[in-house]
């Protein structure tokens, strides 16, 4: 179903838009880097992460290569322990936000992500069982920003790039959603998103 303005898909990013990343303070602190936007600008254009995300590294090739390369002052296999847990939970009202979209317009994510934090902390969430689809770059092969990935989820949705809402927290990803022809929104937490989705015609605005 279409929403008021068209949008007849809604794709959210996971962490940062409706899951607590936590490990970004811990990130932080290991690399001296004091600002989230530069942090994550550096991370998501790290070879060993873009290849561990997109399913063509192992997980301790991934955590010897990161804290060689950050010249990071730990062990791999202690980096690689704080990095499984670094996703958290998801947001309070982050169900009931996907909840109240599926009522009307069908949802699914598209996610950064990669097989350790999946199987550790992502399968066993009832988040998960409320997506039409889910698209996660370690099955994908392919990773954000990267104009691949998102021309193929656009491939394998049944509605057109330009009827697809994609919510996410980092502005070059909301970049590269753009550039393929989705509808896109920087948010960061349940009520940026909310927000947007009011915005974009999807949930009814406060009032």
């Amino acid at each position: 179903m279409a929403s008021r303005s068209g949008i007849e898909f809604v794709l959210f990013d996971l962490g940062g838009v409706l899951i607590d990343v936590g490990g970004v303070g811990h990130m932080r602190d290991l690399s001296g880097i004091p600002s989230d936007e530069e942090l994550w600008t550096r991370w998501l254009a790290c070879r060993w992460v873009r290849r561990f995300e997109a399913g063509r590294c192992t997980a301790d090739a991934f955590a010897s290569g990161v804290v060689e390369d950050w010249g990071l002052e730990l062990d791999p296999a202690d980096f690689l322990a704080a990095f499984a847990g670094w996703t958290v939970d998801p947001y309070p009202g982050a169900l009931e936000l996907v909840d109240a979209v599926r009522a009307g317009t069908p949802v699914g994510c598209l996610s950064n992500t990669n097989v350790l934090q999946w199987e550790s902390r992502y399968r066993s969430s009832p988040l998960f069982e409320a997506f039409d689809a889910c698209f996660l770059s370690f099955e994908l092969g392919l990773v954000k920003p990267d104009r691949a990935i998102f021309d193929e989820v656009a491939r394998r949705l049944p509605v057109r790039a330009d009827a697809v809402l994609f919510l996410d927290d980092n502005a070059v990803n909301v970049e590269g959603a753009a550039a393929a022809g989705f509808v896109a929104r920087q948010v960061r937490g349940v009520d940026a998103a909310r927000q947007a989705l009011a915005h974009d015609g999807v949930l009814d605005g406060p009032g």
